[in-house]
């Protein structure tokens, strides 16, 4: 997806223009030959995921008046143990400036 992004073709404001996802089938194929990764339902379904937690992540550390905080969402504390390494990927897509 960040190299998707980093082409620019499909970039459309924080989001991807209609085809990305038969653009990201084909990037993924000649990577991952065999995988048989579809752009629906396999793609879009995990892309959907991503953007989901990075937006949580990302709610939980912009914070209400610029406050971190665990405790102003329920979702954040699955977070408290756990990684997520593609936020800063995710951001830079997603995040307006």
């Amino acid at each position: 997806m960040v190299d998707l992004h980093n082409v620019g073709t499909f970039n459309a404001d924080t989001r991807f223009k209609a085809d990305y996802l038969n653009e990201l089938e084909k990037m993924l194929e000649k990577v991952l030959p065999h995988a048989m990764l579809k752009a629906k339902p396999n793609l879009e379904s995990r892309i959907r995921t991503l953007k989901r937690v990075w937006l949580i992540i990302y709610d939980m550390l912009r914070g209400k008046n610029n406050d971190f905080g665990w405790d102003d969402h329920k979702e954040t504390g699955q977070f408290k143990h756990r990684s997520f390494p593609y936020y800063d990927q995710l951001t830079a897509i997603y995040a307006k400036d």
